[in-house]
């Protein structure tokens, strides 16, 4: 008969599928731009198998944080190539490559905006102000629906 202490020893269970050589596979993923849940998902890692062994493995975090960085560079690099516009040439989407960067990097990108009131006793208040896009457009378009509604029902 199997005791509550020997189940929960340590080394019981199903043993790790984790491997060192996912972190030269993860570098090379880095260096193509790739995500860390972009190459979770091409390494069929599941996400509570990354941040595990991410905590377990030195090198396998050191692995993703290589890769973190290597794809900064893809898409700064992206950028810095596509800046100045060649008539005829390709173009970036200067304002999907800026949403992309702020989602994929916001500590780098993320716009933040300060606004500094005066408080009780001429003491700073910090504000930080952060705009919600997605909340402002599904919220002007149920306003949308709903006036059309309105305007069907009065008909």
């Amino acid at each position: 008969m199997t005791t509550m202490t020997e189940l929960t020893k340590p080394g019981r269970g199903r043993p790790s599928t984790y491997d060192p050589a996912l972190c030269a596979k993860i570098e090379g993923m880095g260096k193509l731009g790739l995500s860390r849940w972009q190459i979770a998902s091409r390494l069929e890692i599941a996400p509570n198998n990354l941040r595990n062994w991410e905590g377990a493995h030195e090198d396998f975090r050191a692995a993703l944080e290589i890769a973190r960085l290597d794809a900064l560079d893809y898409y700064e690099t992206l950028a810095q190539k596509h800046m100045i516009e060649n008539p005829g040439g390709p173009k970036l989407n200067t304002g999907l490559w800026s949403r992309s960067m702020a989602a994929r990097f916001p500590a780098e990108y993320r716009e933040n905006s300060k606004v500094e009131v005066t408080g009780k006793n001429d003491g700073a208040i910090e504000v930080d102000v952060v705009h919600d896009f997605a909340q402002s457009l599904v919220t002007d378009l149920l306003a949308a629906r709903q006036a059309d509604a309105e305007a069907g029902d009065s008909k």
